[in-house]
């Protein structure tokens, strides 16, 4: 089975454990789900939307992982482009083999149920790029 993390406010900690984590819009072609990245060994790679997700919030960023089966259907793709519907094993296997993983991320068209959760953890909160990846280093565009 597939690990994956959902990054989120530690304010949804409470309401995560109880009821799993609620689909969002998502921006894509009206479809509702969960944002997600593959857990894999490059800290960085899974954990890069942390610093952006911080941006503008109150609060700490958390952790969510959880496992789902490896044939479930998932979009993959970079933010704001196309994303491709694949199985989680796949999009897990392609998502190891880029280049570059900045900006990609996986939506999962579905709720996650509170069984389904493996852990909620704090994660340093630098972590990431703002802005755009490759931002960093840059001056905000104003």
């Amino acid at each position: 089975m597939a690990m994956f993390v959902h990054l989120t406010l530690e304010k949804n900690t409470a309401r995560i454990k109880r009821g799993g984590i609620a689909k969002a819009a998502t921006g894509i072609e009206e479809v509702k789900g969960v944002y997600a990245m593959p857990l894999t060994a490059d800290f960085n790679a899974s954990f890069q939307w942390t610093r952006e997700l911080k941006r503008g919030k109150n609060g700490k960023i958390v952790a969510v992982q959880f496992r789902i089966p490896d044939d479930e259907l998932v979009l993959f793709g970079h933010y704001h482009h196309r994303h491709d519907a694949m199985k989680s094993a796949e999009a897990v296997g392609l998502f190891m083999k880029l280049p570059d993983a900045r900006g990609y991320e996986v939506i999962i068209p579905r709720r996650i149920a509170a069984d389904e959760i493996h852990s909620i953890r704090p994660v340093p909160q630098t972590t990431g790029w703002r802005y755009f990846p490759g931002s960093n280093g840059t001056k905000p565009q104003l």
